[in-house]
């Protein structure tokens, strides 16, 4: 009897494999990924969508988010972070349309109002961007150095239009809690 190629290589194969440590199964020394808990807690999408925002991995905090709607349900802090990361992604209409929703949702909240002026300004709505800031400063108490220094610049910008445009400008994110997104404008 003969044995073919394949054949021959099957059997090479299986026989090295038989003569490692650890046979067919893994080795003790090397690293794997940990198995899955069917009976463990998942971990929240927006705190999941937060981290990963941080990171600037839009697009994946952007379906952390979406996952976060599936069973928080479209909440203005749900719709803020999904705007948020439209506009991480660049996709400006998108980002202004859900920060709307949400500052309808909950209009006393000053960070909804803030992203929204950063979203306009990226847009080049310098006029609605700034009155934005200003209830977004006015919601806020004057507490938010995120929220004034974009004040700052919209107001500025408002200013200094007839005469050129600033060449760069940082507009900053805000969502409740103690991160900060910073956005980097470089030119319009």
């Amino acid at each position: 009897m003969s044995l073919t190629r394949t054949g021959f290589a099957t059997i090479t194969i299986l026989g090295l494999a038989a003569c490692s440590t650890g046979g067919f199964s893994a080795s003790g020394d090397a690293v794997y990924a940990p198995g899955v808990n069917p009976r463990g807690e998942a971990v929240d999408g927006l705190e999941v969508g937060h981290r990963l925002m941080q990171a600037e991995q839009y697009e994946l905090a952007l379906e952390a988010f979406t996952r976060a709607a599936g069973t928080r349900g479209l909440t203005s802090e749900v719709l803020t972070a999904i705007g948020t990361a439209n506009l991480g992604l660049g996709r400006l209409n998108q980002a202004e349309r859900q920060l709307r929703r949400a500052a309808e949702q909950e209009p006393e909240w000053p960070e909804v109002w803030n992203n929204l002026g950063v979203v306009l300004m990226e847009k080049g709505e310098t006029a609605e961007a700034a009155q934005i800031f200003r209830k977004a400063y006015a919601l806020d108490n004057g507490q938010s150095d995120s929220i004034r220094d974009n004040l700052r610049l919209a107001l500025a910008k408002l200013e200094n239009s007839a005469y050129g445009a600033v060449n760069e400008q940082n507009y900053k994110l805000v969502r409740r809690g103690s991160s900060d997104y910073l956005i980097r404008n470089t030119g319009t």
